[in-house]
């Protein structure tokens, strides 16, 4: 199949592999993107692969806690300037605060506030404010303490990302800084036993075909496979990852030494894992200048 510059340019971004070699491995692959980033990993020419999800849609992320439980809701909306609106932000505090006694999304949908449903509480917004609306999701978090956090904060409580972290002991200041730390490094899962066994599979083939293009014996293939394995599961586990704040220990002996054990966490961003159709603004005032 014809590959695309634009798809040579994604890889290139995503894997920091030349140009040249993304072209290749697209082609090896029939142009499935994840599947060139394996095969430049194996070749040792990607130098890393950013899987994180593309930040496509708008809108907030709001956190509440009360008590020993935490809610994080994403609200999106066509535009930036709408995640601006103070009334758009009115409402995602009221939501919030309503997730706080709703089992899941659906019961969230069907909450009352004011005497009116959320769900008919956004479609009533949408005619106001005039663009698209959508509560996408929710999450909860329970235990003796819940800690939350959100950057680039564009209100009280409420920006692109939100974190919730729950521990039993520890406190508030320990919490917070786990809970900037899960912001920046975006582990995940909680722990090795917490993460989905397909992606460790995924990388075990990765690294088996790694280390067989070395050429070394079995027996030090097997090996390299371990070490290598277990440095990924530190990269990716909340637990496992050098601290932020004291890079010489895990956030799990940071939280020993805090008197903390970390139980959950919530990471929620903006628009993760929504695609969203790239337009070329130019060439469209191009086009209606032409007529």
């Amino acid at each position: 199949m014809a590959i695309t510059a634009a798809q040579v340019k994604e890889l290139r971004e995503m894997t920091g592999a030349g140009m040249m070699d993304a072209k290749k491995a697209l082609t090896e692959n029939n142009g499935d993107m994840e599947a060139a980033i394996d095969w430049l990993r194996t070749k040792g020419l990607a130098k890393a692969a950013k899987k994180s999800g593309r930040t496509a849609a708008e809108g907030l992320v709001a956190v509440k806690v009360e008590g020993g439980k935490g809610v994080a809701v994403e609200i999106n909306s066509e535009t930036d300037f709408v995640a601006k609106n103070a009334e758009f932000q009115t409402m995602v505090s009221d939501i919030a605060g309503a997730a706080l006694n709703a089992a899941d999304l659906d019961a969230l949908k069907a909450a009352e506030i004011n005497g009116k449903a959320v769900e008919t509480m956004i479609t009533d917004k949408i005619a106001t404010i005039g663009e698209n609306m959508t509560l996408r999701r929710m999450a909860s978090v329970e235990a003796e303490n819940v800690v939350s956090y959100v950057h680039n904060a564009a209100a009280d409580g409420m920006g692109k990302i939100g974190v919730l972290v729950a521990m039993n002991g520890g406190d508030e200041a320990f919490g917070r800084q786990v809970a900037m730390h899960i912001a920046a490094a975006n582990p995940q899962s909680l722990s090795a036993a917490d993460l989905d066994p397909a992606i460790v599979e995924k990388e075990r083939q990765v690294q088996i075909d790694i280390a067989r293009e070395s050429g070394k014996p079995e027996a030090v293939i097997e090996k390299m496979i371990e070490g290598r394995m277990a440095k990924f599961l530190g990269e990716v586990t909340l637990l496992g990852q050098a601290f932020v704040v004291n890079p010489d220990l895990t956030v799990e002996a940071a939280a020993k030494e805090a008197g903390a054990t970390i139980v959950a966490y919530v990471r929620m961003e903006v628009g993760e894992g929504i695609e969203k159709v790239e337009e070329d603004f130019a060439a469209e005032v191009a086009k209606v200048a032409k007529g």
